[in-house]
This record gives structure tokens, sequence and C-alpha cells, in this order.
């Protein structure tokens, strides 16, 4: 291609790789002006990508001829202002580039097309019809708190923001509500709104109530759209750009929906808050709550966090007054919490088989429940049949070749399954070791858990909801509506089953196995097991209807341990208080800042080589970095990784290290021929799991 005669310079954010060292928009010659946000076509190297115009003088060095633009999307309006500062934000402070990031937020089909083919698809948006007209909806009258808390976000919207607020509400507080009536006065007003969830499988419940509030409100076509990964490619472009062109009043999406351009923004929630899906786990490792609280600062206006269980960060905003906090104590209809029994498994008369998840009490107190025609919830999050196959005579486990991980045994399909790097096998006939018959399953996942309560308990309609069970589109909505229409007894379920359903059915909730997560070496496992488990009984006596109360059932070995004690009386006060005591004292998040580097590489050897290296490249005497250490699974699909802890007292401290320690990262894997062998590395800003 030839180079362009002297022109317009502009800048433009393009994908380039991490290893080139070029973090920033590079400069491109044009024809004509071009206006920050708007998208072109740019050549690099041998291929052409899709860039962004960005903000700011292009700035070549002396002499140096520029490539032209190939291309330019005319016909779509430029990305706002506010969008390319929350790029240029969010890529500074997760160290990424800041087209990498781009890249990766714009609806993949808008790489694949030319100006002309995306012109003929907004010529075809507005061609879309208006869906059928519909009745006015009911509106539920609100309680006391509800109001109290809808006329704080009504202010915030009128005033021009505030403070981030914090909806801390019981299961069954009535949160949808008050963020329905927010979504209203933001509407009102003339603004979007902007919903998150976590899951994906949460979006189209959500969806649902917001449509059947707001369809005669909002009688456009694509007025109200979602944002997730589980659309296809041209849903997603279809959604975005409705969003982008404002004919979307109200977008609900996942973690990657935070990125929407929209230009008239006005009100953004984030539901279940304390959720670890907000993280996003490769790549770009954002959190999409955090940028939600930035964004909304940066535009004033409301942001409202909701959660149950939140965040000890979010909740230590909230007790330090950074953040404003509103309070829904009671459930909506006079339904009370369900009443906490701790089962203390050392009561049990020992006897082979006290390990058992089925003890003889729990199948007595499921029995009852079915003899009342009420549901109960089964909640072990472990899918599978077995974790692991063992055999009695030479001790072999069915461990995976590829990682240090044990594959799960799954016997619907009779197969031994890695669930971190996939590798799946038929289940031996007998011992690949020593050839013994007798290899048995030890342990339990959802899979062994659904076929003995349905031999311990016969007549009962048991259903098993997780990953495994619901791979089909359209499997989970078809389950969940077979529970909401009362044509299961039984649900057991792993963690998905646990977040934000509306269960009106379900009286008892069992959570079996739950101890694991008391002494995991990860500082974060208590805070998420609690979040957890007050989820899953959240899902019990949301109908204050009923003979008999609604109850949680905590079979543990460490009854009095202080997170089930304040589990059992609901008690999030207490149990945040304590922990944050116990990280204030050991000087961890919420009271420092951390990041990891991670490198992968064929030999642990190698990747703990970068990563000392990495850490003689920088001295700082208020950033502690840490030695390297493997991952807890150290070895996933043949490739070990190691990673390595950085430490500061204050967030800006820990970002001028980070700013000044990626670019000599970046030359050290490029210059040293020894680390060729280290097949990735990333940095990670504010990591869930460690």
């Amino acid at each position: 291609m030839a180079d362009a005669p002297p022109g317009e310079l502009v800048r433009v954010a393009v994908d380039a790789p991490q290893h080139s060292g070029l973090s920033g928009p590079l400069d491109y010659a044009s024809e004509q002006a071009l206006t920050s946000g708007t998208l072109v076509r740019v050549p690099l190297g041998k291929r052409e990508l899709l860039g962004v115009v960005w903000p700011g003088l292009a700035a070549p060095a002396p002499g140096l001829a520029l490539k032209p633009v190939a291309a330019v999307f005319d016909a779509l309006p430029p990305l706002g202002a506010d969008w390319c500062r929350l790029l240029d934000f969010a890529a500074g402070y997760y160290q990424r580039s800041v087209g990498e990031l781009a890249s990766a937020v714009l609806p993949p089909q808008l790489r694949e097309l030319s100006p002309g083919q995306l012109a003929a698809r907004l010529r075809k948006l507005a061609r879309k019809p208006a869906p059928a007209p519909a009745a006015e909806p009911a509106r539920p009258a609100l309680a006391p708190e509800q109001a109290a808390a809808v006329a704080r976000i009504e202010a915030q919207v009128g005033g021009g923001g505030g403070r981030p607020l914090l909806l801390f509400g019981v299961t069954g507080s009535g949160k949808t509500e008050v963020y329905l009536r927010a979504a209203e006065a933001a509407l009102a007003a003339g603004r979007q709104v902007l919903v998150l969830v976590p899951e994906i499988n949460l979006t189209p419940q959500l969806e649902a109530r917001f449509t059947e509030r707001f369809a005669a409100l909002l009688p456009q076509p694509l007025a109200i759209v979602s944002l997730h990964s589980a659309l296809t490619p041209a849903q997603r472009l279809q959604n975005w750009l409705a969003a982008h062109l404002g004919h979307a009043r109200l977008v609900l999406g996942t973690r990657l929906a935070v990125f929407a351009s929209l230009p008239a923004l006005g009100l953004i929630v984030v539901d279940e808050e304390h959720d670890p899906s907000y993280k996003q786990q490769d790549g770009a490792r954002y959190s999409a709550r955090d940028l939600a609280v930035w964004r909304a600062h940066d535009l004033k206006v409301p942001v409202v966090l909701g959660s149950a269980t939140p965040s000890l960060e979010s909740w230590q905003h909230a007790e330090s007054g950074r953040y404003e906090r509103l309070t829904l104590a009671s459930r909506i209809g006079g339904g009370a919490l369900p009443k906490v029994r701790l089962f203390d498994m050392k009561a049990l008369p020992a006897a082979p088989g006290v390990t058992t998840a089925l003890t003889a009490p729990l199948l007595a107190a499921l029995r009852e429940r079915l003899d009342r025609g009420e549901q109960s919830l089964v909640f072990l999050n472990r899918r599978g049949y077995a974790p692991v196959l063992h055999c009695g005579e030479c001790q072999w486990k069915s461990d995976c070749p590829h990682c240090s991980a044990w594959r799960v045994f799954h016997k619907r399909d009779r197969t031994l399954r890695c669930h971190h790097c996939g590798f799946t096998e038929r289940v031996p006939r007998a011992c690949p070791n020593c050839g013994n018959h007798d290899i048995a399953p030890i342990g339990r996942g959802t899979e062994r858990l659904e076929e003995q309560l349905a031999e311990a308990l016969p007549g009962a309609r048991v259903l098993r909801i997780d990953a495994d069970s619901t791979r089909r589109k359209g499997e989970l909505e078809a389950q969940l509506q077979a529970v909401h229409d009362g044509e299961v007894d039984i649900l057991v379920g792993t963690q998905m089953v646990t977040k934000g359903h509306d269960f009106r059915r379900i009286r008892f909730v069992a959570a079996v196995n739950p101890d694991g997560a008391l002494f995991s070496s990860d500082f974060r496992a208590p805070e998420r097991l609690f979040a957890l488990l007050m989820q899953a009984g959240g899902r019990a006596g949301r109908d204050a209807a009923g003979e008999g109360g609604s109850e949680m059932w905590v079979q543990t070995w460490h009854r009095d341990h202080a997170l089930y004690q304040a589990l059992a009386r609901h008690d999030y006060e207490r149990f945040a208080a304590d922990q944050l005591a116990e990280r204030r004292s050991a000087g961890l998040p919420p009271f420092s800042h951390l990041a990891l580097l991670r490198a992968e590489a064929r030999t642990a050897e190698a990747a703990k080589a970068f990563l000392d290296a990495a850490a003689a490249l920088l001295q700082d005497a208020q950033v502690l970095v840490y030695p390297p250490v493997p991952h807890a699974v150290a070895r996933v699909a043949d490739v070990e990784r190691m990673q390595m802890l950085v430490e500061a007292g204050q967030r800006a401290r820990l970002q001028a290290f980070l700013r000044a320690w990626v670019p000599a990262l970046i030359a050290l894997k490029r210059e040293r021929p020894e680390f060729r062998a280290v097949l990735r590395w990333a940095v990670d800003v504010d990591p869930l799991a460690i």
C-alpha cells in the first residue's frame, strides 16, 4: 500500500501485539479530518485492522511517512469522549494497551464488516418493527425501606450523581423492585439505564422482569436489549448498535456490558455486586463493578451496587463514608429468613459412611418436606459424579496427565473429565496401573447426589441443575421453569442455582460438605463461602405462605466456627467486621493493594527464572515483591504456571510501580533469549484468587 500524501494526521487505537511494546494509539495519515471516536480500518504490518480514532494530537517522528487510513465507517456516529475516557482509564489501570482493550470490548462482527456492510446493517436496524402494544403493568406498593432507597436514588438521578450507593438488602427484600423504580426515574428524565448481572443465566430472567415493567413505557423497537457472550455475533452487534445510537433505553448485560457505548447514560445498577464473575480472568483482567463505579463518577450519574452479602471492599467503603449505604432489612410480604440449623457431623455415631452427605437426619427432614408438598434445594458446589476414581489395591487415582489435578468421574456418559483442560477419556474397565477391576469413586458430586437422593426417596421428583446438565441451548430455562411450575420436589445444584433465582415454592435448603473453603490458602475463601451459603439459604421461604417455617440445614464438622455462627444469625455485619479486623491486622485488601505477575512455560524452572528476573528489574521501598510460587493448580494442559505477588500500602504507589515495570517486562521478554521459553505472562491488578 502506498504511503499517503500529506494531509490530516490522526491517532488510532489499534490492537498491537503486547510484545511489540506499542501500548498507545498509533499515528496515521487521513485525507479528511476525523472526529475522535470514529471507527476506521488501518494497516498494521501485513494486516488491516479495526481501529478507533483517539483523542489527542498526532506527533509522528520527523521525516516519517505515515500509512493512510484505509477506510472510514462514516455511517456510524463516533464513539463518545466519555467512552474513550473509560477505555483510557481501564487500559492504564489494568496495564493493557488501549487498542487491545478497544478491540476486545467492541462487537466482534465489527472487525469483519466494511463501511458499506455496516451502513446496510444500520438501514436494516432502522426498519426494525415495533413490538406489539403492551398493557400498563401493575406496580407493587413499596415497603417503607424500599421507598426510602428509591427516594435517595431518584435524588441522585435528578441532582447529578453523588456517592456510590450500596443497596444492602437481605435475600427477598425487594432489591429488584428498587432497581425498577430507579430505572423508571432515569428513563423519565430521558436517560439510558445500564443494569449489570454476574451470570448469563440471570439475564433472561431479569430481562423478562424489566420488559414486563417497561414494555408499555418503551414501545419503540429495541428499546430494551441485552449484551452478553451467549448472543450470536449478529445479535450482539445489533444490540450494541441500538445502545450506541440511543435506541436502546435499557441495557442489561454481564461484565462486558460495562463498556457499552451509551450516549445518554443516566443510571448504572450492579446486581449481586460481590460476585467474582464481575472480574475478567484473562486478557485485560478488569473488574466490571469497579469500572461501573468509575464510569458513574466520571459522568456524575448514580451507581447502585446491590447485594445481600456485599464484597468486603464495598462494605469498608460504606463504613468509611466513601459509599452511602441503603438498607433493606426485611423480606417483602412478611416472609421470614430461613432458620439456620448447623448440624454437627461429630454428633453422629462413629460408623462406616459417617462422612456421607446424606445423613439419616437430613433424609428425614427432606422426607418431611416432601410429605408436605414443599420443594427442597440440596446445594453441593461440585459437579460430576465423584471428584476422583480410586484403586484400593495400588492406590492409583484418576489424575489428569496434562494437569496437576484429578479428572472427575461423570457417570452419565461414563467419562473421566478434567475440569481444567477438558481432557476426557472413557472410564477404564480396570485399573490402568495394576489391572484391578475394583476401582471405585471417592467423594461426591451433584450427579452422584442426585442418584442417591432418588434411591433414598423413591417417588420424589429430583432434578439436577449444574454446568453439565444445562449444556444445550434452552435446557437451563426449561429446567428452571419446571422448578417454578412445581414439577420438581428436590432440586440438586451447584452455585448456579443459588444466585438471584426467585423460587417461590422452596422451603428447605441443605448445604452438604461446605467445610473445604474454611481452610483454603486464599484469604478471600471465607468471604466467598459466606456469600454462597447466604445466597443458597436465601432461596428458601421467599413466599410467606406455607405450613411450617423455611429452614436451612448446614452439615459441618466445625459447628462452632465463627463463619457458621454468623450465618446462623444471618449476621453479615458481624461477619464483615470480624473479617475486616483480620484483614487490617494482616495488611490485606482493602487495607493494601495487590497485583499478580503470572508466567506460564513448559517447565516450572523457566517460569520461575522469568519471575525472578522480573523481581530484580525495579526496586521501590514502598512496594513489596514476594518470591514466585506455583498456582494452586500448577500445571494445566501441559503448561506450568507460576505467580508472584506485588503489594503496596497505597493504590497510587502500586500503579506508579506497575507503569514503570510493565514496559521493562516487555523488554525483558523480548531481549533475553532464555525467556523465549515463557509462553505467556500477564499482570493481574486487584486479583481475586491468589
